[in-house]
């Protein structure tokens, strides 16, 4: 019988590890940058256990963004350009993983596997595109191949299409990382990410897999954002400094939160292909509000942000009262003051206090998936499909 070629053979040792370092990226639909967390694993399925070991976060320049931007979350775009930034993506992030295992002082070839989320270019679930012929869909770019031809390291990528192929909508994947890393015996709990889209997983204090709610919510960073570019050429609203300059403006408020998405049982995803600017300038039309300061806008758009995540617990989750926050809207000392305002009877801090960063969450997230791809098995949660998610891109 033939011997295994030498990628398959080096595939089977790491499999059968029973320590593994594995490098998870992630790099969000708000651009910030590319998180890059650094975890040893153990075991596999709900025997899981990780330590982080590093973690940083690289900040992308304004050009890369700028080139994103001419792709993300548009109907009609270049395809020439979609095909060099796929390329490109790839090689970029090889060479901040690079640099971030130099500055730890860490050799490539130490490191197991990287599992890379790539960069979301469109969301596009059946319930958003509307066309009967057509599934889910889903598209990140950031090519594998060359991501582990430039570190030297076995990449597993491209996680969210087999959740698709498989009935699934590719997310929230934080499902599979909360219930692993995250559920507590005897405590029913919210984990709420609020990164560029918010969402939540709800996971039983009585470990029934059944009960697990994992769900998109809502805009998180998107439309604030968005707006912050739009009317005063900034990234985002550090430190709330323009939402605590306004007024939430109640019209527009309402207007808002008023589309069926909100309606829509959960599980469902969602992206800024809904929650962009024309939302937002539809939103003004129909409230009357055009003429609203970007000072007060911004206010509301913060607003509008905590009162979707209220409503969608006090709606379908009530007796809930532990929740720990992660991502980048976890900072923003408006949603998530006005969020404590919406739900006083409920305890919010941030996932710091169940052991995990919530700047490093997402990251841990996907490296925890490439552990699974590699020694997990199918695992079924709620409604979700069973399947370990996961391609596979050898160096050689």
């Amino acid at each position: 019988m033939p011997a295994l070629n030498k990628n398959l053979q080096n595939l089977s040792r790491i499999a059968q590890k029973t320590e593994k370092l594995g490098i998870g990226l992630m790099s969000g639909t708000s651009l910030d940058g590319l998180d890059i967390a650094l975890c040893r694993f153990t075991g596999n399925g709900f025997t899981t256990k990780f330590q982080l070991l590093q973690f940083t976060t690289t900040p992308y320049h304004k050009h890369f963004k700028e080139q994103v931007h001419e792709v993300f979350s548009r109907r009609l775009v270049d395809l020439e350009k979609i095909t060099l930034l796929n390329a490109h993506i790839g090689t970029f992030h090889g060479e901040l993983v690079l640099e971030a295992l130099a500055k730890w002082n860490i050799k490539p070839e130490e490191i197991d596997f990287i599992a890379s989320h790539g960069q979301t270019i469109y969301h596009a679930p059946k319930r958003l595109h509307q066309q009967a012929e057509y599934p889910n869909a889903t598209l990140q770019i950031g090519d594998s191949d060359h991501l582990a031809v430039k570190t030297g390291i076995l990449t597993i990528s491209d996680f969210r299409q087999k959740h698709i192929a498989a009935g699934g909508e590719g997310a929230p994947l934080a499902l599979y990382g909360d219930v692993l890393l995250g559920s507590k015996p005897s405590e029913d709990r919210i984990l709420l990410n609020i990164g560029g889209i918010a969402n939540l997983t709800y996971l039983p204090a009585d470990s029934d897999r059944s009960k697990v709610v994992c769900t998109d919510i809502g805009p998180g960073n998107t439309l604030i954002d968005a707006a912050c570019r739009e009317y005063f050429n900034q990234p985002y609203d550090k430190d709330s400094m323009i939402a605590l300059t306004g007024l939430v403006n109640n019209e527009l408020l309402m207007a808002l939160n008023d589309h069926p998405f909100f309606n829509e049982k959960a599980p469902k995803t969602t992206g800024p292909e809904l929650f962009s600017l024309t939302y937002i300038e539809d939103a003004k039309q129909i409230s009357g509000t055009r003429d609203i300061s970007p000072e007060d806008l911004i206010c509301t758009l913060s607003a509008f942000t905590a009162k979707a995540i209220a409503d969608f617990i006090l709606t379908n989750l009530p007796a809930i009262s532990k929740i720990y926050m992660s991502g980048g809207g976890a900072k923003n000392y408006f949603v998530t003051t006005y969020l404590k305002q919406l739900l006083p009877l409920a305890t919010i801090g941030d996932t710091n206090t169940i052991g995990i960063d919530p700047d490093a969450k997402e990251a841990i997230l996907f490296a925890l998936l490439g552990n699974e791809a590699l020694s997990g098995e199918p695992i079924k949660i709620g409604n979700n499909p069973a399947v370990l998610m996961g391609k596979f891109s050898f160096p050689l």
